[in-house]
C-alpha cells in the first residue's frame, strides 16, 4: 500500500478516493499551495495528485519517498520537470479529457471575432440597430488569415476545423506535423500575415511571453489575438498598449497571468476584448474524467503498468531528458 497526496483541488471530493482506495492505497486530501504546507503534508507520500500547488525543486529535494506526480489537467508549468527527472520522480498530465471542450471554446472565439458576435449582442441590447456600423470588420471566414500556433492534440485540431470552415490557416510547431491543407510557416512569418492568431503550446521558459511588444508589434493593424492555453504565453502589459494604441482589433482571452483576473484588471474594461474565466476546458462530461484519469494513471504507475502521458521519460535513468527551447504537444 502507498500514501497518495491530493495536494490541491477545486474539483471537488471523491472520486480518486474511490478511485485509489480500490487499488489499496491510503489517500489522504489536503489544501496545500505553499511550498511548506505541501512539505508537510506530502512527508511519507510515493504519489501526488496536483492541480496548481507548485513542486519546486526544493519541495522535491523534501520529499525522498516520492515517486510520481499526476497533473489534474494539461499543462505542467508548476511542477519544475528538471528537478523531477534529476529526482528519478516521473511527471504525467492528463492530456485528453478536455480536447473537445477547448476546440470549440477556440472556435467559437474566433468566430466571434470573424463576425462580431459580442459587440452585436452588446449593441442590441443598448437599444441599437446597426449591423453594419456595429462591426465593420465582420467577414467571410474565406478572408480571413488564422495562424495556429503549437499543433499538437488541441492545435491540429483546431487547425483542421478552421481549415473546414473557410478560413486560410498557417500552422506553426517545431516538432509536430503539419495537418493537411494547414500551411506551414515560421512563427515570424504566421503572426505578420495572419487576421487571428490563436496560441496553442505549452508554457515553459523557452515560451513565456512568446507574444510580446515586438510580436505584437509584427501583428497586422487590427489583428486579433486568441488564447485559451497559458496566460503566460502573453506580455498581458505589452498586449493593453497594442489594444490602447489601435494596432490590435482586440483579443480573446480564457487564460491570463494571474488568475482569478484580478477585480482592477484593465483588460476588464478594454474595447474589442472577449473573456472567460479559464473555461475552456469545462463540460461535465470533462470534469468527471479529469480526477478519475488522474487517479488512473497513479494506479497504474504504482503497480508498475504503463503510463502513456508521461512528459518527463528521461526520468527513468535520473538524467535530463528535455531540450532547452523545444515545445512539446498541447
Amino acid at each position: 500500500m502507498s500514501l497518495v497526496l491530493i495536494t490541491d483541488s477545486d474539483l471537488g471530493e471523491g472520486v480518486e478516493e474511490e478511485v485509489l482506495e480500490a487499488a489499496g492505497h491510503e489517500v489522504r486530501r489536503a489544501a496545500a499551495r505553499s511550498p511548506e504546507a505541501i512539505v508537510e503534508a506530502a512527508a511519507a507520500a510515493e504519489a501526488l495528485i496536483v492541480q496548481w500547488a507548485p513542486i519546486t525543486a526544493e519541495v522535491l529535494a523534501e520529499l525522498p519517498a516520492l515517486r510520481f506526480v499526476s497533473r489534474l489537467g494539461i499543462g505542467v508549468d508548476m511542477v519544475d520537470l528538471e528537478a523531477a527527472t534529476a529526482c528519478g520522480v516521473a511527471v504525467a498530465n492528463t492530456p485528453d479529457y478536455c480536447i473537445d471542450e477547448v476546440v470549440a471554446h477556440t472556435l467559437a472565439f474566433v468566430l466571434a471575432a470573424t463576425r462580431g458576435v459580442v459587440p452585436h449582442d452588446r449593441a442590441l441590447r443598448h437599444g441599437g440597430w446597426a449591423p453594419i456600423a456595429t462591426y465593420p470588420d465582420a467577414a467571410r471566414p474565406a478572408d480571413r488569415t488564422v495562424a495556429v500556433i503549437g499543433l499538437g492534440r488541441i492545435g491540429s485540431r483546431v487547425a483542421t476545423q478552421l481549415h473546414a470552415l473557410g478560413y486560410r490557416v498557417l500552422g506553426v510547431d517545431p516538432l509536430a506535423p503539419v495537418p493537411p491543407d494547414v500551411e506551414p510557416a515560421t512563427l515570424d512569418d504566421a503572426i505578420a500575415a495572419a487576421d487571428i492568431v490563436t496560441l496553442h503550446l505549452p508554457l515553459t521558459a523557452a515560451t513565456r511571453h512568446l507574444i510580446d511588444e515586438a510580436a505584437l508589434r509584427r501583428m497586422p493593424r487590427g489583428a486579433i489575438l486568441v488564447n485559451t492555453c497559458r496566460g503566460g504565453l502573453v506580455d498581458e502589459p505589452a498586449l493593453l498598449a497594442a489594444l490602447a494604441g489601435g494596432r490590435l482589433g482586440g483579443a480573446c482571452l480564457d487564460v491570463f497571468e494571474r488568475e482569478p483576473l484580478p477585480a482592477d484588471s484593465p483588460l476588464r474594461s478594454a474595447d474589442g476584448v472577449v473573456l472567460s474565466a479559464h473555461a475552456a476546458w469545462y463540460s461535465p462530461a470533462a470534469l468527471a474524467e479529469l480526477p478519475r484519469s488522474a487517479a488512473v494513471q497513479v494506479v497504474d504507475f504504482l503497480a508498475g503498468r504503463t503510463v502513456r502521458s508521461i512528459v518527463n521519460p528521461g526520468y527513468v535513468t535520473k538524467a535530463p531528458d528535455l531540450e532547452e527551447g523545444t515545445w512539446t504537444t498541447n
